[in-house]
Order: structure tokens, then C-alpha cells, then sequence
């Protein structure tokens, strides 16, 4: 099941994460930095989505009190909750 998130506090729009049994198959985000949002989903795609999100949250970008990565871990708990 796909799970969309809007994140919030950042510059991407939007987060895309698919999990199967408790595994990260899929992420996409829109917006934010092109090669660091890519580079990000490419690294949590297989991963484990508790994994993810103790290594993710927490993040913080220039002092806005959360990132990309942090918003994606966000994302990860909710998706995690609907599974």
C-alpha cells in the first residue's frame, strides 16, 4: 500500500512511501533538492522502516527545526501505522 505524506517545514511538496511487511519498497518525494531527495530514497529503498526512521528523525535542516529526512521518517511512522 502506498502512503502519501505533505510534508511540512521543507521545501518538498510531497512523499510518496510504499512498505510490505515492515520493508520500504518504494519512496518518491517531489521537491526539495532533486539529487539529495533521490539519493535519499535510493538509500531507504529495502530497508527496514524502523531502521529508517531511528537513523532519519530527528534531522535538522539550517535551524528549521526539521528536514526532508525528518518529514520522510515522519511519513515512514503514519505509513507503518496503516499497514
Amino acid at each position: 500500500m502506498t502512503h502519501t505524506y505533505i510534508p511540512r517545514g521543507v521545501c518538498s511538496r510531497e512523499m510518496k512511501v510504499e512498505i510490505e511487511n515492515g520493508k520500504i519498497v518504494n519512496a518518491k518525494i517531489t521537491g526539495g533538492c532533486n539529487g539529495n531527495t533521490q539519493g535519499l530514497c535510493s538509500l531507504v529503498i529495502g530497508m527496514d522502516a524502523e531502521e529508517a526512521i531511528k537513523r532519519l528523525e530527528g534531522i535538522d535542516c539550517n535551524g528549521r527545526g526539521t528536514s526532508c529526512p525528518d518529514q520522510l521518517a515522519i511519513a515512514l511512522k503514519e505509513a507503518l501505522e496503516e499497514e
